[in-house]
């Protein structure tokens, strides 16, 4: 677990767009604590970083970006479709981090 800080940090994403990311996307719930401290999961620095790509990398907005989620929320039942999203996910998690690697 890591606080909205280190998330920060770690992704390169500012504090204050997790937190609107946060309002935009139910999917993105990181645990808070005391203090609404924030901790965020191993699960949520994944989505993190693939709605990061979608809008930074991809040219989606953040509107395309709920479409797709909710469109891969529909298709979650059918067996094929979802092996295509988890094929697909890690094709962009690779080329996620061949390009973190040349920096």
């Amino acid at each position: 677990m890591r606080t909205i800080g280190e998330v920060s940090r770690e992704t390169g994403v500012a504090q204050h767009v997790l937190r609107y990311w946060e309002s935009r996307f139910p999917q993105l719930r990181p645990v808070q604590r005391a203090g609404n401290r924030r901790y965020y999961r191993a699960d949520d620095l994944i989505l993190i970083r693939r709605i990061d790509h979608l809008l930074n990398q991809q040219g989606y907005t953040v509107r395309g970006v709920q479409q797709l989620f909710e469109s891969e929320a529909r298709t979650k039942d059918d067996p094929a479709t979802m092996l295509r999203s988890i094929r697909d996910s890690l094709v962009e998690a690779l080329a996620w981090d061949d390009r973190a690697e040349r920096r």
